[in-house]
Order: C-alpha cells, then sequence, then structure tokens
C-alpha cells in the first residue's frame, strides 16, 4: 500500500472511533474490552510458556 493509502485508512478510522468515543456507545463496550484483554493476555502467556517449551525440547 501507498503512503496515500494508510493515511485515508487511518482517516477512516479516526472517524469511526470519534463517533463510537462521541456517540456514548464507549460506555457499553469497554466491559467487553476489559473482557477481551484479560483473555489476549492469557493466551499471550499460554503461547510463551509453549514456545519457550518447544525451544528447550528442539534444543
Amino acid at each position: 500500500m501507498t503512503l496515500l493509502k494508510w493515511a485515508a485508512v487511518a482517516l477512516i478510522v479516526a472517524a469511526v472511533a470519534a463517533v463510537f468515543g462521541f456517540g456514548g456507545i464507549a460506555e457499553g463496550a469497554v466491559d467487553v474490552a476489559k473482557f477481551l484483554v484479560i483473555v489476549f493476555v492469557v493466551i499471550a502467556l499460554v503461547l510463551g510458556v509453549l514456545g519457550v517449551m518447544a525451544y528447550r525440547k528442539v534444543t
């Protein structure tokens, strides 16, 4: 992608975030976001441990 296309994508993402932020939708999404952060942190930790175990098994 050219730099101009990336700038257009960033503009669209910023506009969508502004609509959600100023529209009050963000308040309802806070609980979902907190839950998803916890889920992805747990997944990252599990994958990290599995990666270390696999690395030790190979070497």
